[in-house]
């Protein structure tokens, strides 16, 4: 398998193919990115670009949203779900603007130890906003590899050192390439070796894919369970955002009553969002953002 040219043809296919998304124009701040690879986990792009769009010019600097309180940030996420990752945008914006000059870093350890940057976040701002070489590992590039390469329907649930290997021997010597590489491989898995309904006829790879040449194998490892959310915790949990984002502040009793299925849930909810520090109880009593 010739990794080099296979990664040039991906290239190619990505220049042609890609979407044009806000995040990708060249005029683009890192900090556009990094707000970006924040709305971005585990939510589709179509509900991450109104967001992202208001929230740029609303906050378009790490000071501008530092300046504000942290339940501006939990408001204005509306609807995208995983609300902490509001706070901890807000928690990094501070971090950038007090430790940083107001400038998102492009140092991978500097960007690590911003919150809510993980092994991947900061390797995906590092070559995004700032053209380093990295190897970027979400969950699309991941399911490439496995069939491209490893011959099978999809990643381990978890990510393993055997795939950051295979990652980093795929990776490109140049920066802009590496940072290519990074861009395209994503997008492939996106948009054409999809988890359920993968366009092998439309791959540009076709031909060296191990998992095509086999048959397309289904996976047999562990059951792949997806997370409900119906009746959840969480599902509770955002019914109770929900209510606080269009109020200044509301009783405790009607926030819970808003529940109704399980008033003990309710409580559970509530006294989690207390404790993440995504709520708060006001001097009046009232709870708010």
């Amino acid at each position: 398998m010739d990794r080099p040219a296979l990664v040039v043809r991906v290239a190619a296919w990505y220049a042609a193919h890609a979407r044009l998304l806000p995040w990708r124009a060249p005029d683009c701040t890192p900090w556009g990115v990094m707000v970006s690879e924040f709305m971005l986990q585990q939510t589709p792009v179509v509900r991450v670009l109104p967001a992202w769009e208001a929230w740029l010019s609303r906050w378009p600097t790490p000071a501008a949203l530092a300046a504000e309180e942290p339940g501006e940030a939990v408001r204005a996420w509306g609807r995208l779900g995983y609300p902490r990752r509001a706070q901890r945008l807000h928690a990094a914006a501070t971090a950038i603007r007090d430790e940083h000059g107001g400038a998102v870093p492009a140092d991978l350890e500097a960007l690590r130890s911003l919150p809510g940057v993980g092994e991947y976040t900061a390797a995906a701002i590092a070559s995004f906003a700032h053209g380093r070489r990295h190897v970027v590992l979400d969950t699309n590039v991941r399911r490439v590899l496995a069939r491209l390469e490893g011959g099978q329907q999809y990643p381990p649930a978890t990510l393993t050192r055997g795939e950051r290997e295979r990652a980093a021997a795929w990776l490109p010597e140049s920066d802009a390439d590496a940072t290519a590489w990074a861009a395209s491989s994503m997008e492939l898995g996106a948009l054409i070796c999809t988890a359920d309904a993968p366009r092998c006829d439309a791959c540009p790879v076709q031909e060296a894919c191990v998992w095509l040449a086999a048959g397309r194998p289904p996976w047999d490892g562990p059951p792949r369970v997806g997370q409900a959310y119906a009746g959840t915790d969480r599902q509770c949990r955002g019914v109770l955002l929900g209510a606080l984002r269009t109020a200044d502040a509301a009783p405790e009793d009607t926030l819970l009553a808003l529940w109704t299925s399980d008033p003990a849930q309710a409580r559970r909810a509530l006294a989690s969002l207390l404790a993440d520090g995504l709520v708060r109880r006001r001097p009046d009593g009232l709870v708010s953002l």
